[in-house]
């Protein structure tokens, strides 16, 4: 870790957005018509330990609670779902109730003058329409849904983003459903566009992949391999409107190309790669044990810090405006926070000056949430008492984050509130 007690002070351009991202699923508790609801249910009954997310933070109703928060800490941006499971729980049953829920929400954070970045699926898609799957056979249900919800909730939306994170996985059997949610994401933005001339865009989980032998062609070949079924595959097709994947025929469709406006880039780590391990991309064997919160190896979510990430990563997206839309840490010491922000600032800082169009940082996430199989990973600029009443309060790190918001970049003065010297790691093999 570098020392943060020696970085130069240094700003944002201005207008620079700062906030934080949430998913639905995850913060608003009781979303029953989910297909990942149903899922929980059954992993628990084979499996105990398996969390259900039950309530979450009870932001279906304490929403106004979680605006507070994001004014509090001096937000001017709020990524957020629209649950389709709560607006179609039923194929073809619309409730104008719940889009009306969502119509307060985006209005109270209007009155605070937060943009909304609008997320259409995060992680969840409802029960009924999990049992079909995303096939181009039932695309018609999508664009029927994107046809009711899109132009009630238009006027409110300053960024779109149509999905989270379909590309996490390297394993070829997941190519086929990536090929569908390329062609769902491209009708979606044309769907979009004739109802909003906001930017559209969906958040790419970009990991760089790096050969734990830079001088080795077995380690380099599996790493532009891991970069192009993982990242690559992605910025390729909407630059061409070509599809390509290792040992499948290649799909063009016109349709696809230029469907990004911005390049929306959820980002946390590098794996490395070595192809003497069975286990390939086994990630950074370099692990701070102060970070663990979890022995159970299941929900093994250490993070080492890695800001250079940014650079690596972000070097190929010159040529659209790029927004953070995730970034977060999970420990136990909120110490390591504020550290982790204060690193990748200074990491987002350098590479605008590369030349880089980065337009805002979204930090993953406001409240310590549910985390799609357990409570235990915190990541939150808030914490959340679920014994009582789920009472949030701001951490150290979000009054460190709102400071850094209010200045429009970091100074020494801010970081010396927080933090007289940096905290102790403990290195784990």
């Amino acid at each position: 870790m570098i020392d943060i007690f020696s970085y130069p002070d240094f700003s944002f351009p201005e207008g620079f957005l700062f906030g934080t991202a949430t998913a639905g699923h995850q913060i608003e508790g009781n979303n029953c018509n989910s297909g990942h609801w149903h899922y929980e249910l059954e992993a628990n009954k084979k499996n105990p330990d398996y969390e259900l997310s039950g309530m979450a933070c009870n932001s279906y109703n304490m929403w106004r609670d979680d605006v507070d928060l994001i004014t509090t800490m001096g937000h001017n941006v709020y990524r957020m779902t629209v649950e389709w499971s709560r607006i179609e729980p039923e194929e073809g049953k619309f409730l104008m109730e719940e889009v009306d829920h969502y119509l307060r929400i985006f209005e109270a954070l209007k009155a605070n003058n937060v943009k909304i970045v609008l997320t259409l699926v995060h992680g969840t898609v409802p029960y009924w329409y999990s049992k079909i799957g995303m096939t181009m056979e039932n695309l018609h249900y999508f664009e029927r849904y994107l046809n009711f919800i899109v132009p009630k909730i238009a006027s409110y939306v300053d960024y779109w983003c149509v999905f989270n994170e379909f590309n996490y996985s390297t394993h070829e059997n997941s190519f086929d459903s990536k090929t569908n949610s390329i062609r769902y994401h491209a009708r979606a933005y044309h769907i979009i566009k004739q109802y909003s001339d906001k930017p559209v865009s969906t958040a790419h989980a970009m990991r760089q992949h790096y050969a734990k032998r830079q001088n080795d062609p077995f380690d380099l070949a599996m790493q532009n391999y891991y970069d192009i079924v993982f990242n690559e595959f992605w910025f390729h097709a909407i630059r061409t409107g070509e599809i390509v994947f290792p040992n499948r025929d290649c799909f063009y469709d016109s349709e696809i190309k230029d469907t990004c406006d911005y390049w929306a880039v959820n980002t946390y780590l590098k794996t490395v790669i070595d192809t003497r391990s069975r286990n390939c991309e086994y990630g950074d064997r370099l692990k701070f044990q102060s970070l663990r919160l979890i022995e159970d190896k299941r929900y093994d979510m250490i993070r080492a810090f890695d800001p250079e990430c940014f650079i690596q990563s972000f070097l190929r997206l010159k040529d659209k405006p790029v927004l953070v839309t995730e970034n977060g840490l999970c420990c136990d010491d909120d110490a390591f926070r504020i550290v982790w922000i204060a690193e990748y600032l200074y990491a987002l800082r350098e590479c605008i000056d590369l030349g880089i169009d980065v337009i805002g940082y979204l930090y993953w996430t406001l409240l310590d949430n549910y985390e799609w199989t357990s409570y235990k990973p915190t990541f939150g600029l808030a914490s959340v008492d679920r014994e009582n009443g789920f009472r949030r309060t701001i951490k150290p790190s979000g009054y460190f984050y709102r400071d850094i918001i209010k200045a429009n970049g970091f100074r020494q003065d801010i970081l010396q509130k927080y933090l007289t010297e940096m905290p102790r790691c403990v290195y784990k093999d």
